[in-house]
């Protein structure tokens, strides 16, 4: 558990943030890292991926729990030959051709010998999870990416795959029509000049005409040891554009290359640092935007996120929760 006397000085900042929803209700187990959400067409139950133990799984009734975690997706590891393979990060879970597919990253904490891997299953049962290796995408210091946080988006039946973390940030590749494999060269589709270039976690959803690339931007991580100044810690922002590939700018109209995005989610009451976000088409509350998040009254440390979610309203043309 974080360091609690570090309470009064995050409550007094976070006062100071007004008109955000508190997380949607969570119980059984809701202390996640990254999570990615999907529902099992045979039976409508939900399943939750998230960071650690070879990517950890959970499922429930509802998105609100309670949450029974299932075990490891890949308990081995990975088949990547990269430091790091037995403890795999960000996943990202979507269905493709009657498959389940997650998307997973390979590495270590900050460096930049990365690579994303790819698991699927017929079922998502424990131990039906075929690992099929690295997708195409790998980074080291000759690159001007990470190649760590996938996400893939069905663009009207074309697959593109989001990736990145700080150095360039966040970056986008074709896939191949299985979206196994990739398919082209990658490109950068978010930058901002600014600091360490701390965005990553890109998540794209398409609503109406628009398609939105979400994104966490700030410090992640290790908050019991060192807080960081107000403002400069974890929060969700957007960028939108009528193409799945570029043109993507904030409510400014600022570009998204260029340091732009609007903040959708930030700290508030005792919400600390929400971001590792993905959203999902709920059948009850319509869209959902959901992160992971510190629980002032609970702890600040990596190991005390809490699982959260919101509904978005689109109505404005730009996500509000």
């Amino acid at each position: 558990m974080g360091s609690r006397h570090l309470a009064l000085p995050v409550a007094l900042f976070t006062a100071l943030v007004h008109g955000y929803a508190s997380p949607g209700a969570c119980s059984g187990q809701c202390v996640v890292s990254d999570p990615t959400l999907i529902q099992r067409s045979s039976d409508s139950k939900y399943f939750r991926f998230s960071t650690g133990n070879e990517i950890s799984y959970a499922s429930s009734s509802s998105i609100a729990g309670p949450w029974t975690v299932i075990g490891s997706m890949l308990p081995d590891g990975s088949s990547i030959d990269l430091d790091g393979n037995t403890d795999l990060w960000a996943p990202d879970v979507h269905i493709v051709d009657d498959l389940y597919y997650v998307y997973y990253a390979v590495s270590t904490f900050g460096s930049q010998n990365s690579a994303i891997g790819l698991a699927t299953s017929e079922t998502m049962e424990l131990d039906s999870w075929t690992d099929h290796g690295s997708v195409g995408v790998a980074s080291s210091s000759s690159k001007s990416y990470n190649a760590i946080d996938p996400n893939l988006i069905d663009a009207d039946g074309t697959y593109y795959l989001n990736f990145g973390s700080f150095w360039d940030d966040i970056y986008q590749v074709p896939m191949n029509s299985a979206a196994k494999k990739t398919s082209s060269s990658s490109y950068n589709i978010a930058y901002t000049s600014s600091g360490t270039h701390a965005e990553e976690g890109a998540y794209m959803y398409k609503y109406g005409s628009y398609y939105y690339l979400f994104y966490s931007a700030g410090i992640c991580c290790g908050y019991d040891t060192s807080l960081p100044a107000s403002g400069a810690e974890y929060k969700i922002k957007v960028c939108r554009s009528t193409s799945p590939t570029s043109g993507f700018v904030d409510k400014t109209g600022t570009a998204c290359t260029s340091g732009g995005g609007t903040v959708v989610l930030e700290s508030h009451g005792t919400t600390y640092g929400p971001g590792g976000q993905g959203v999902y088409d709920d059948p009850t509350y319509g869209p959902v935007l959901y992160y992971h998040y510190i629980n002032t009254d609970i702890g600040y440390a990596d190991s005390d996120k809490q699982f959260g979610w919101n509904a978005i309203d689109f109505s404005s043309g730009w996500p509000v929760v």
